[in-house]
Formats: structure tokens, C-alpha cells, sequence
């Protein structure tokens, strides 16, 4: 079994844009599309959890009064 390929952030939503523009092209057969659509999950996936993780980053560093406080994204616009 191949070992699970993985991207930068910004590489793996280039390609899953990629992806999505082949199958809106409309000219692949029905195997190419379900391995394309496949992909396009596991990216998906992956940026998610990219993005998810960067989001526990944030919540960690921002700081209050010199001490290190959790506060929601929701928290911040107002």
C-alpha cells in the first residue's frame, strides 16, 4: 500500500481546484471522475484539518493582558 501523500496547505488547495475544474469540464469518463472526486475528498480533508490546526494555533497565541488566553473566533469581531 502506498504511503499517504500529503501537501502544503496552499498546494493542496491549488490542486483540489485543479480537480474541480476537470470535473466540471464534463470529459472524463465515470472511473476518472470517481477517482478524481476520491481525491478531491482526501484534499478536502487534508485542508481541513490544516486549517483546523491553525485555528488551535491562533486560539494558543493570542495574548491578553501578557498572559496567554483562548478566545473564539466569534469573540473577535465584536
Amino acid at each position: 500500500m502506498a504511503a499517504k501523500k500529503s501537501y502544503p496547505f496552499e498546494q493542496s488547495l491549488e490542486k483540489l481546484e485543479k480537480l474541480v475544474e476537470r470535473m466540471e469540464e464534463g470529459d472524463l469518463s465515470l472511473e476518472d471522475s470517481l477517482k478524481t472526486f476520491e481525491e478531491g475528498i482526501k484534499l478536502t480533508r487534508e485542508c481541513q484539518q490544516a486549517l483546523a490546526k491553525a485555528e488551535q494555533k491562533v486560539k494558543l497565541l493570542i495574548e491578553e493582558n501578557g498572559e496567554l488566553a483562548e478566545v473564539d473566533f466569534d469573540d473577535l469581531d465584536e
